[in-house]
């Protein structure tokens, strides 16, 4: 029997979707039935991966269209398991990362009216007034599934607002009743479902462009997440370079120019002062950034032009936010960064002016990365420079770290200092325990790679590492997890202090943010998923411990936590 469940996964096919990540309930007996009909017929049907936790689930899609640009689909029962979606539909919301998350729902018979009529006693406190607005706050699009006759549509209007900038998550959901029942295949012209297309400068704004950052005497570019798109980040690396323009990262998710190009000025999070390139610059270009600085730390000089292109430069999901630019262009940063270099062309360059800049630029970048080199001296204690070092050594062309060291995020970036887009990324929103999901999620979509997830005690033990471990093992998705154990978290502390910097919290000597005594977190993941656990310590071979940890992973196909006690 064709059902609406039938037609689902079809168009999910359509779809080009290649996994579907599970978290199956009772409201799902027709799209079991649907997936194993159609592995018995030898249909196409998405590979189904089963997660113990719908945040796992969530994390496991989003590293997996970071690293591949391709929207993945995530199932969950009814608003029990959208819940348990929780943070992870923050982070994929805040990064604009695509996804489909398709949810059951009670059913809407008791009597055993329609196939699929309720049958069990959950199926009635689990009905709920507004599922879908659960998470209606976080959604380019949500949507109730109410008969076969157009879910192709529904599903296919969804993915149009999950892949269109500014992308994002899209929610689906139909009864038992619904999926059930039967329909008529419907066939659908994918050509007329596709993305919108992406927003251009336009010549007149690119050449405005062109002509203010090649007379600006200390030119800054500030980017976040331009790096998503590997081809944006040749075309600014190019720009840097042919006009002497200086390059900040604001809160980096992404490799948005290689660390030892010399425009690149270094990372930018939380630090308390006045960051030196945006206080001397005179033209600010900010480029898909969220926050491009933070007002009362850092910002622009008063004198300063101050211009913004984005996907999204309203953030319309930003009650708040401002950062007052002169200009504002809504396009996309690959074809806007191509736009300006073409205009190029019709400007006459003081090619000295620009040499001048480029050495400018040059010579801070030299230094900076000459100040990181002496952190990473051998020194007393185990700082996460040292660490970072070493783990550099191991990293190749075909490694991928993720980054979720929250108060060490800026360490780890200075220290590893990815070279090629697509090395490193971080979650882009909020919520912690995104890092062990989306290792996996990495590691499907480049089975090949190396993959490292970087992430303190704290965040590690958000990421569910006993769910995390059992399905990298079962699916065959092995990763390299290093704890930095600082005994406890760090950022509610970092955040106590700045504002009460003499207060009682400075004074107090538990805070109630500390992990004492620590959990073994290297046996959680071997009695999950078999993996390896490595600690090390002020008096441990660092170099040695890495590489074994490398060995280990790379050799045996085999997880590894290692668990790093600073300090």
């Amino acid at each position: 029997m064709y059902t609406t469940a039938t037609a689902l996964l079809e168009a999910m096919i359509e779809q080009g979707i290649e996994y579907l990540f599970v978290n199956l309930g009772s409201d799902h007996p027709g799209l079991v039935e649907a997936i194993a009909r159609a592995r018995a017929h030898g249909q196409p049907v998405p590979h189904v991966v089963t997660c113990p936790n719908e945040m796992v689930a969530l994390s496991i899609a989003h590293g997996f269209a970071q690293v591949t640009g391709r929207p993945q689909a995530v199932v969950v029962h009814v608003e029990c398991g959208t819940q348990a979606l929780a943070g992870a539909i923050h982070n994929a919301a805040k990064a604009r990362i695509p996804v489909l998350i398709f949810a059951g729902s009670s059913p809407f018979t008791q009597e055993g009216e329609l196939l699929g009529s309720r049958n069990e006693f959950i199926q009635w406190i689990q009905d709920v007034h507004d599922q879908r607005g659960l998470v209606r706050g976080y959604m380019r699009y949500d949507n109730e599934i109410r008969t076969g006759s157009n879910v192709k549509q529904l599903v296919h209007r969804a993915m149009q607002f999950a892949r269109s900038e500014p992308k994002g998550p899209v929610y689906l959901m139909a009864a038992r009743e619904v999926l059930e029942a039967s329909c008529a295949p419907v066939a659908v012209d994918m050509a007329r479902w596709q993305p919108v297309a992406l927003p251009v400068l336009g010549a007149a704004n690119a050449a405005w462009l062109a002509a203010r950052l090649a007379e600006a005497k200390r030119p800054l570019i500030v980017t976040s997440y331009l790096g998503r798109n590997p081809a944006a980040v040749r075309q600014l690396a190019a720009l840097c370079t042919r006009l002497g323009i200086g390059l900040l990262e604001s809160v980096p998710s992404y490799v948005n120019l290689p660390h030892d190009h010399p425009s690149y000025l270094g990372n930018s999070w939380n630090e308390p002062q006045q960051n030196a390139a945006l206080a001397e610059a005179d033209l600010v270009l900010v480029i898909d950034s969220d926050v491009p600085w933070i007002p009362t730390k850092s910002r622009p000089p008063e004198a300063a032009l101050v211009c913004h292109i984005d996907i999204d430069p309203l953030k319309d999901q930003m009650p708040l936010w401002y950062i007052e630019p002169h200009r504002v262009f809504r396009a996309d940063a690959e074809l806007a960064l191509a736009e300006i270099a073409d205009a190029l062309g019709a400007i006459a360059i003081d090619e000295a002016a620009t040499t001048e800049r480029r050495d400018h630029y040059a010579a801070l970048s030299a230094a900076r990365r000459a100040r990181l080199a002496s952190d990473e001296a051998p020194q007393a204690g185990l700082t996460v420079a040292r660490l970072m070092a070493s783990v550099r050594a191991h990293v190749d062309a075909d490694t991928i770290v993720l980054n979720e060291a929250i108060t060490n995020y800026p360490v780890v970036f200075d220290h590893l200092a990815p070279s090629c887009p697509g090395a490193m990324f971080a979650s882009g929103g909020g919520s912690l325990g995104w890092n062990g999901g989306a290792a996996i999620g990495a590691k499907l979509a480049r089975p090949g790679a190396t993959v490292v997830a970087i992430t303190g005690d704290g965040s590690y033990m958000f990421t569910v590492p006993s769910s995390v471990h059992w399905i990298a093992r079962r699916y065959d998705a092995p990763f390299l997890q290093i704890v930095l154990n600082n005994k406890g978290w760090n950022a509610p502390r970092h955040s106590a202090l700045a504002v009460h910097p003499s207060g009682y919290a400075s004074q107090a000597s538990d805070l109630d943010i500390g992990f004492d005594p620590a959990p073994d977190y290297g046996g959680i993941a071997a009695a999950s998923g078999g993996a390896a656990g490595i600690v090390v310590d002020r008096d441990s071979d660092i170099d040695a411990a890495i590489a074994h940890a490398f060995s280990i992973l790379r050799t045996e196909q085999r997880s590894v936590v290692l668990e790093a006690r600073l300090g």
